[in-house]
């Protein structure tokens, strides 16, 4: 992603607020929706639309980031995918997509560390 844009007059991520992502080259978005979020422990988001179609296939895509903190300097941070392959459909795509999922997945809890050692001047 690029680009992410708060929907409905919202200034902040919380429970219940949509943003739209712009996804790197430009030509495809998503609308994210947050349906819960405890502070410093969990979110959970949904994908109600998207423009590749994975919203119309995977009609109940949902990704839980969890937070766990480990000592005062270290927390533990997952991201888990959850969707159902009912149909033939959502099977062939889990084929393709699951690998993509997780390389994804990988490379933005990588990008985050960076972010964060970079921050804090650690190494």
């Amino acid at each position: 992603m690029f680009k992410i844009d708060l929907l409905g007059g919202k200034n902040f991520r919380e429970a219940g607020a949509s943003y739209q992502c712009h996804l790197s080259g430009g030509k495809h978005t998503c609308i994210e929706k947050d349906i819960e979020i405890i502070p410093l422990q969990k979110i959970v988001t949904v994908l109600p639309e998207d423009t590749f179609g994975i919203s119309k296939i995977l009609s109940d895509y949902r990704v839980e980031t969890t937070f766990q903190k480990l000592a005062d300097l270290s927390t533990k941070m997952v991201i888990s995918h959850y969707y159902s392959t009912a149909t033939l459909k959502a099977k062939l795509l889990n084929l393709v997509a699951k690998g993509k999922i997780a390389r994804e997945t990988q490379a933005t809890l990588n990008a985050i560390k960076v972010a964060i050692e970079a921050a804090s001047g650690a190494v």
